[in-house]
């Protein structure tokens, strides 16, 4: 915010009333301006704040604190010279011409030589740009008197601009860049190309989340929970950073996965998908940066680091529907509801994730949770595996070991159940782990070199790669460990 104060000439006596900034002139000394000079009146404070331009994207309810302007000075008329020994404070300024003509005292104004002037020649607002400041300054130390000094500068110019006592930075292109490797250069090459998703559902429900431009195309990618309602009948819009607005369709969906597709029913011209990354290539204390909608505020920009990978993670949307498992790569950014679907990016600004779900404390009483630190992203390797499903298919691949395990946490490592869903053999009869000769009973501690703790962690594992991969089961059967290879096979659809 920049104060600017307007050179109104031959208005100088028309000041702020404001505190003094010097002591004032004892009454028998005899004041700068004349006898004939009127007292001047009431002005209203001739000093104009300016505001920087709000963003575009401002979101409407957010209300701008309007800033209070600061008194303006009221600089005391120069007093006539007199004896150190009749003042009683420092000594007064030497005697100039007062101000701006001295209130029609026929002085010129300060800094600018004397100058004849036509008494009815008309005075054009703003002409010669003149400024002037005054620095006053009355130090007393052990009844020493200070001094008082000014400084006045002619800015005498042909721009015929008004007079000012700020400093402007320079407004040139160059200086609006950022490099390409900062967080504000990042954010704003990826902002055009992240959108705000707005679900809609029949019945009424739905709510707000984020995705990215996937593809050309105008596929957008995102979170499951973000556009369920609105699924099987409602309505899609998906909104750019430039307010923008398009309606979308669901191209697929992966419950278990937490991913899905939508496409821009009339996409524009020249889209820019998002640099996927690798996200095996990721490590711990790696830079991140997270776009997103955080509680509907879109074009939300925040940073942190990962802060762990490979974190098993089961979530689910609060509708009672089936829960997503993921080995996920885990943040600091902030993340909070709204957030969902959007991407986590490097420092590069490629993507390196997709933020699906928080760590909350559970004690707020609310029926949102907000950021504690701790927000989980879908690794882009297994969201971008997923969305080709999708875009393809329009249904997931799930890789699969052929045995139903507890879900129960923190038990040692998976344990394969006594029978699956709906009283069926817990280990599928020649499937992945029968050939492998597992059974029933038997307890995962490792899936290749990973530690498995619980089921979920078991799952999260297997969804990271793909049908046919060959992986190393670490088990445990009547206190005995033992090692199997296991070629996974798959399951098509959520159901």
């Amino acid at each position: 915010m920049s104060t600017e104060n307007e050179g109104n000439e031959g208005n100088a006596a028309e000041a702020a009333p404001s505190v003094r900034s010097a002591p004032p002139v004892p009454a028998d000394a005899p004041q700068g301006l004349p006898p004939s000079a009127p007292d001047a009146p009431p002005h209203p404070d001739a000093t104009t704040t300016q505001h920087q331009a709000a963003s575009p994207a401002q979101d409407p309810a957010t209300t701008p604190m309007a800033p209070v302007p600061p008194a303006a000075p009221q600089y005391a008329p120069p007093a006539a010279p007199q004896s150190a020994a009749d003042a009683g404070w420092p000594p007064p300024p030497p005697a100039v011409p007062s101000y701006a003509h001295g209130a029609q005292g026929g002085g010129p104004v300060w800094g600018a030589p004397a100058q004849p002037q036509a008494p009815d020649a008309p005075r054009k607002r703003g002409a010669g740009g003149l400024v002037a400041a005054v620095v006053v300054a009355a130090l007393v130390a052990g009844g020493v008197g200070g001094a008082l000094g000014f400084w006045a500068a002619d800015s005498n110019n042909d721009s015929g601009s008004s007079g000012s006592t700020t400093v402007a930075a320079s407004g040139t292109p160059q200086d609006l860049k950022r490099d390409p490797g900062t967080v504000a250069g990042v954010a704003a090459k990826a902002l055009p190309s992240v959108v705000t998703i707005d679900a809609q559902g029949g019945d009424g429900e739905g709510g707000t989340g984020t995705g990215f431009v996937y593809d050309k195309e105008g596929h957008i990618l995102t979170n499951n929970h973000v556009v369920a309602s609105a699924a099987d009948s409602g309505q899609l819009t998906a909104t750019f950073s430039n307010g923008k607005k398009y309606d979308a369709e669901v191209v697929g969906r992966a419950q278990g996965y937490d991913v899905a597709v939508l496409k821009l029913k009339n996409p524009p011209q020249g889209l820019t998908p998002l640099p996927l990354g690798n996200s095996d290539q990721v490590a711990v204390g790696d830079s991140t940066i997270a776009i997103g909608a955080p509680f509907g505020l879109s074009n939300t920009v925040t940073t942190g680091i990962i802060s762990a990978k490979n974190r098993p993670v089961a979530s689910g949307d609060g509708s009672g529907g089936s829960n997503s498992y993921m080995s996920a790569l885990q943040t600091d950014a902030s993340i909070n509801p709204g957030n969902s679907g959007g991407p986590l990016l490097s420092a590069g600004g490629a993507v390196i994730g997709i933020n699906s779900a928080i760590q909350s404390t559970g004690s707020t009483g609310q029926s949102q949770a907000g950021s504690i630190g701790l927000g989980f992203a879908i690794p882009v390797n297994q969201a971008k595996n997923v969305a080709q499903q999708l875009i393809k298919t329009g249904q997931p691949v799930y890789p699969v070991i052929g045995a139903t395990v507890t879900m129960d946490e923190k038990t040692g490592g998976a344990v394969i159940s006594d029978q699956g869903a709906g009283g069926t053999e817990a280990v599928t009869k020649d499937g992945p782990a029968a050939r492998a000769g597992l059974r029933a009973g038997d307890v995962i501690t490792k899936f290749n070199d990973t530690v498995v703790d619980s089921g979920p962690t078991l799952i999260g594992e297997i969804w990271t790669h793909k049908p046919g991969d060959k992986v190393t089961l670490t088990y445990k059967r009547d206190g005995k460990t033992s090692t199997a290879e296991v070629t996974l096979g798959e399951r098509k659809g959520d159901s």
